[in-house]
C-alpha cells in the first residue's frame, strides 16, 4: 500500500494536500495522536511537544527537555506508521526518515513567502502583517533547525524529494492528481525487498526508542543493525552492567528473535583520564 511522505510548512497549504489526498485514496494520516503518544512516554503535555516542534518554546523548556528523546520517539511513531502502510505522513521528518525505501514518495509542499503570510493572515483573522511574517519566519527556522540537527541537511533542498509542488500555481487537487500518478508508477512499487528494508528500520528505531526509555541504558551510544528480527549490536560501553542491560533490552523488543552482541568494553585504565597541571 502506498505510503507518502511529505513536509510540513505553515501556510504551504499541505495539510489540505494531505487530507484530499488520504479520502481520494483511503489513505490513513498521520494526526496529533503522534504528540499524544511522544509526550506520554516523556511524561510531559503535549502542549510542549507542539511547542518543541513550532519553535515556541521558551529557553527554560528547551535547556530542560531532552530533544533527543524527543526525536527518537517521533521517528519510532513515524517508521510503526510507515510499516503498517496505506498512509500520509506529514512532518516529523519523515521525507528523511523514510528516504531510503525505495516505494516511499517524499513530497515536498511549497509557497511563496508573501502567500503563506497571508493565509496566516486569514487564519488567524488579523491585519498584523509584521506579526504574521514574523511567525511563518520562525516556523521555518525551527523546521530548518531541526532537519540539520537530526539529519544533517538543509530544508527545502529538492534533492531531499521525490516531487516538489508549488500551490502558488498549482490547485490542492493538482497536487493531489500530481502525487496519486507518481504512486501508479513502477518505481514506486512495494517489493519484498522495500518492505523487509522498512520492517528493519522499524525495528531499529523501536529498540532505539527502548533504550532511551530504560533509564540504565538511556544514555548509550551504539549501532544497531536489525535484519529480519536478528540484532547486531555493536559500540564501546563503559562496563559490564552496561553492556548487560542493553542487551537484556534489546532483547526484550517486540519482533527481535535474537541479539548478536558486537559490544565492547572500554578499558579501565581509559575509562578516566585527568591531568595535572
Amino acid at each position: 500500500m502506498p505510503v507518502i511522505a511529505m513536509t510540513q510548512e505553515m501556510g504551504s497549504l499541505a495539510k489540505d494536500v494531505a487530507m484530499e489526498l488520504a479520502t481520494s485514496m483511503n489513505l490513513a494520516v498521520m494526526r496529533h495522536e503522534v504528540v499524544d503518544h511522544v509526550a506520554g512516554k516523556m511524561h510531559v503535555s503535549s502542549s510542549l511537544i507542539n511547542r518543541l516542534r513550532e519553535g515556541r518554546a521558551g529557553i527554560i523548556e528547551r535547556v530542560t527537555t531532552d530533544t533527543e528523546r524527543v526525536a527518537l520517539y517521533s521517528a519510532e511513531e513515524v517508521f510503526e506508521l510507515a510499516n503498517k502502510g496505506g498512509v500520509v505522513l506529514r512532518g516529523w521528518g519523515a521525507t528523511c526518515l523514510l528516504r531510503p525505501v525505495p516505494h516511499v514518495i517524499c513530497v515536498r509542499i511549497t509557497r511563496s513567502f508573501s502567500k503563506r503570510v497571508e493565509w496566516l493572515m486569514n487564519h488567524l483573522e488579523t491585519d498584523d502583517r509584521e506579526f504574521a511574517e514574523h511567525e511563518i519566519r520562525r516556523s521555518d527556522h525551527a523546521h530548518a533547525s531541526r532537519m540539520h540537527q537530526q539529519f544533517g541537511v538543509t530544508w527545502g533542498d529538492p534533492v531531499l524529494y521525490d516531487l516538489v509542488l508549488n500551490t502558488d500555481r498549482l490547485s490542492v487537487h493538482s497536487c493531489v492528481e500530481q502525487i496519486r500518478q507518481l504512486t501508479t508508477r513502477p518505481e514506486f512499487q512495494e517489493s519484498e525487498e522495500s518492505r523487509k528494508l522498512l520492517a528493519n528500520m522499524t525495528l531499529g528505531a523501536r529498540v532505539r526508542a527502548a533504550l532511551k526509555a530504560h533509564e540504565p541504558t538511556q544514555e548509550v551510544s551504539i549501532t544497531i543493525e536489525a535484519r529480519n528480527g536478528h540484532l547486531v549490536l555493536s559500540g564501546i560501553l563503559l562496563n559490564p552492567m552496561e553492556k548487560t542491560e542493553v542487551e537484556k533490552v534489546a532483547s526484550q523488543v517486540t519482533g527481535v528473535s535474537s541479539v548478536e552482541s558486537k559490544l565492547r568494553l572500554m578499558s579501565p585504565s581509559r575509562t578516566f583520564t585527568y591531568s595535572k597541571t
